[in-house]
């Protein structure tokens, strides 16, 4: 596809993370960019500030003219738009050019040397780091993240458009349109199960990702998965391994194997051994990419993160608060793992929001185990986002599977209360839904206080 023939890019869907990336990417390029959505949010507020044109009816009628010519306008839309939208409807009866997201990004990575992250969990925090260093390095990046980045206050990184730095999503296999030069898969849990069917398809479809590399490209995979490629891991045997690993005053200090020696004196401010893990494999990626190692160190010191990945909103030496993306068992044992290790002595409190009915049903004794492992918890009833409820499948189900004495079925509007009733010094929001809407509250509450 050729985008110089393109006037305008609509987006159907247009506030979402990924979504909402690209269409920064066409907006710097020139393009007149509109699009739908169903709420208005942050995300809209500052792409309307950028110049995009956005409107929250799903209603043909509100759409600007000059995206109702076939010829010049490219539509781009999510999957999890609804069946019978009816702009979708109208842009496909009228012949449109319409593209997934997916393919939007595919098109892009085909034309550029490409650099993807895949996994279950830490896409965004290792894209996001991988975008960071390649920026520092000066590399004529453009990084597309599925988060905003604290370092930049935006998903989309802009340095150049010789490189592209982007996230694989196993979401409806959206990742096997990519075409990468170099490609990392961090995890292979079991998740997405409504779309899988199986834990084994899930395993098979990143082993297709696999298969997308450009000729001459290279894998990068977790140490202990599944599959042929250049290894990492922390504290482990693997062609890149972080070693000596310490904490000083709240920061990661390391060295990293490599394959061709030890490089010394790595600082990381993440919390957690997933993030550091995912620190290791950006570095290794953008090491074999070209970057020195001099220039590593000063990008990985300065990175400062992804909001709602385990994003501090309050810290003093009384109370913490901390709010974190997590929504499946594996990433809420990483955010208990990373409190642990920073706070050890310190009570917790976690509220936790379950994200879909099927991932809930699909993952209850798992949820169960890692959320018995907080001192206090508090569950919201389950964000449906694109699902309709499942008999059976609620959070007070849920709530009953969990070994804690200390928990509660709680309502938003109760929050706050509960939280004041704690006698935790740490309190941590976990969950994808919109429980990130509830921080805001809170942070304001116990900022008075502390």
């Amino acid at each position: 596809m050729n985008f110089e023939s393109i006037n305008s890019v609509y987006f159907i869907g247009i506030g979402g993370i990924g979504m909402s990336a690209i269409a920064r990417y066409f907006v710097a390029h020139g393009k007149h960019v509109g699009g739908y959505d169903k709420t208005p949010t942050e995300i809209t507020s500052a792409l309307q500030d950028l110049g995009a044109v956005i409107h929250f009816n799903d209603d043909v009628s509100e759409i600007e003219t000059s995206f109702l010519e076939a010829e010049s306008t490219l539509v781009v839309y999510t999957p999890a738009i609804p069946k019978g939208h009816s702009e979708l409807e109208y842009f496909k009866a009228n012949n449109f050019n319409i593209l997934k997201r997916s393919a939007i990004l595919g098109v892009i990575t085909k034309q550029t040397f490409c650099l993807a992250v895949a996994g279950t969990h830490g896409k965004t925090t290792t894209t996001s780091i991988l975008g960071h260093l390649l920026n520092v390095c000066d590399s004529p990046v453009t990084a597309f993240l599925g988060g905003i980045s604290e370092n930049y206050d935006s998903n989309l990184i802009l340095n150049g458009t010789e490189v592209t730095v982007v996230e694989a999503d196993e979401f409806d296999r959206s990742f096997l349109a990519l075409s990468p030069n170099l490609a990392s898969i961090t995890s292979m849990d079991a998740d997405h199960l409504d779309i899988y069917g199986s834990a084994e398809a899930l395993v098979e479809s990143f082993k297709a990702f696999s298969e997308c590399l450009k000729p001459g490209g290279k894998l990068f995979v977790k140490q202990g998965l599944p599959l042929d490629g250049i290894t990492y891991g922390v504290e482990e045997e693997a062609d890149y391994s972080a070693q000596n690993v310490t904490i000083e005053n709240g920061s990661y200090v390391f060295d990293i194997k490599t394959p061709k020696g030890i490089e010394q004196d790595f600082r990381f401010q993440l919390p957690g051994r997933h993030n550091l893990s995912n620190a290791l494999i950006a570095i290794a990626m953008a090491a074999e990419y070209g970057c020195g190692y001099d220039d590593l160190k000063k990008g990985l010191a300065s990175y400062k993160g992804v909001k709602r990945r385990f994003t501090y909103q309050i810290k003093t030496e009384d109370f913490v608060f901390i709010d974190d993306y997590a929504h499946h068992p594996e990433e809420i044992k990483a955010v208990h793992q990373a409190v642990r290790e920073m706070y050890p002595d310190q009570k917790v409190l976690a509220i936790f929001q379950p994200h879909l009915f099927s991932r809930t049903k699909d993952f209850a004794d798992a949820f169960a185990e890692s959320l018995s492992k907080f001192d206090e918890l508090l569950l919201l009833d389950i964000y449906p986002a694109r699902e309709l409820p499942i008999e059976g499948v609620t959070s007070q189900w849920l709530l009953d599977k969990i070994e804690n004495p200390r928990k509660a079925l709680v309502e938003k509007a109760a929050l706050i209360k509960e939280i004041e009733k704690s006698k935790a010094q740490v309190v941590l929001t976990i969950g994808a839904g919109d429980i990130g809407q509830e921080v805001k509250r809170i942070k304001e509450a116990f900022d008075v206080k502390n």
